[in-house]
C-alpha cells in the first residue's frame, strides 16, 4: 500500500537567466513526524524531473522519510507546459554549466525563503544534492562553492568537462558557431551554440573536477554501473581519486541509466535502481 504522498505540483520560480523558468515537484510523506531531510536532484544531459523512473525514485525517497526536490534545468530545452519535450531550441543552445549552478541556487534559495506551506517541513541542516550524469557534475561543482549542501551523492556521474568536448567538437563549434547533435531518442537535431563551450572557458575555476572535487567538505557518495557505455567506469575512480575520503559503489553489470528508460511503464524500479536507491538512503541515515 502506498503512502500518502503531498506533492508541491510543479512549483515555478523565474530563473536569473534569460527570462526562462526552472520548475520543480516536492515529494514527501506528510505522516512522518518533520522536519525531514531534504534531497534536490539534478538531471543529465537531454534529461528532465519526469524523465524515466524518476517520478518512482522520488516516491521512494518520500516513503523512506526524505523530502525529494526533483528540478527541471531553466535551460534543458523544456518548459512548465511542456515538461517533457525539447521545444525550446533558444534556450537549449546557450544552455550553460552557469546557468546549471545558478538554477540549483535559486532553488536552495527558494527552500531558505519559503513561508508557505514547506516552511516547517524541511530540515535544512540536512540538504543534500544528488545528480545523475552531467546533473552529477553541476551537484558536485555547486556543493564545493555553497556551504549549505550537507552532503552529496552522485549517480554516473562525469569527471571531465573534455568527455564531450573533444578537440573535433571544439574546433567545429568555434569555427561555425554551432554544433548539431541528435537526440538518442527522439533524433531531434539539436544546437549548441558557441556560448556554450564560451561558458566552460570563462568559468574553468568552477568546474574543472581536477580542481574543484578536492575542494569538498562534506560526505560524498559516488555510483556508477560497471556496464556504463555512455560514461565508463573510469569516471568513478576518477573522481574517488581527487576525493580518497568519499564512499564509491559499483553495480555490477548496470548501464547508464541503471536499467531504466523513457517513458517507463512499469510500477516498480527497475532491479539495478533498486540497488541505487537502496545504497543512497543506506549513506544518507549513516550520516544522521
Amino acid at each position: 500500500m502506498k503512502l500518502p504522498y503531498l506533492q508541491y505540483a510543479q512549483q515555478i520560480i523565474p530563473s536569473l537567466h534569460n527570462q526562462r523558468r526552472i520548475s520543480f515537484d516536492v515529494h514527501y510523506n506528510p505522516n512522518l513526524p518533520k522536519p525531514l531531510p531534504v534531497i534536490v536532484f539534478i538531471h543529465g544531459f537531454n534529461g528532465f524531473k519526469d524523465w524515466g523512473a524518476f517520478p518512482l525514485i522520488a516516491e521512494y525517497f518520500a516513503e523512506n522519510g526524505f523530502v525529494f526536490i526533483r528540478m527541471n534545468l531553466s535551460h534543458n530545452g523544456t518548459t512548465p507546459e511542456n515538461p517533457t519535450e525539447i521545444v525550446d531550441l533558444e534556450a537549449y543552445s546557450i544552455d550553460k554549466f552557469s546557468y546549471g549552478l545558478d538554477d540549483i541556487k535559486s532553488v536552495i534559495d527558494f527552500l531558505y525563503q519559503e513561508k508557505g506551506l514547506l516552511a516547517d517541513v524541511v530540515n535544512l541542516d540536512k540538504l543534500t544534492l544528488i545528480g545523475h550524469s552531467r546533473g552529477g557534475g553541476l551537484a558536485i561543482m555547486k556543493t564545493a562553492e555553497d556551504e549549505r549542501v550537507k552532503s552529496l551523492v552522485t549517480w554516473a556521474s562525469i569527471a571531465a568537462i573534455n568527455h564531450f568536448w573533444t578537440e573535433e567538437v571544439v574546433q567545429k563549434i568555434q569555427t561555425e558557431g554551432i554544433y548539431w547533435i541528435t537526440h538518442g531518442r527522439t533524433k531531434q537535431r539539436l544546437p549548441l551554440a558557441k556560448a556554450y563551450y564560451d561558458d566552460i572557458l570563462a568559468n574553468y575555476h568552477r568546474i574543472d573536477f581536477a580542481q574543484v572535487v578536492p575542494r569538498l567538505k562534506v560526505p560524498c557518495m559516488f555510483i556508477h554501473g560497471s556496464a556504463d557505455t555512455t560514461l565508463p567506469l573510469e569516471m568513478l575512480y576518477k573522481l574517488h581519486s581527487y576525493k580518497p575520503d568519499s564512499q564509491i559503489h559499483v553495480i555490477e553489470n548496470a548501464n547508464h541509466t541503471f536499467g531504466a528508460y523513457h517513458p517507463y511503464d512499469k510500477e516498480e524500479l527497475p532491479e539495478h535502481t533498486q540497488e541505487l536507491v537502496r545504497k543512497t538512503v543506506e549513506f544518507l541515515r549513516q550520516l544522521s
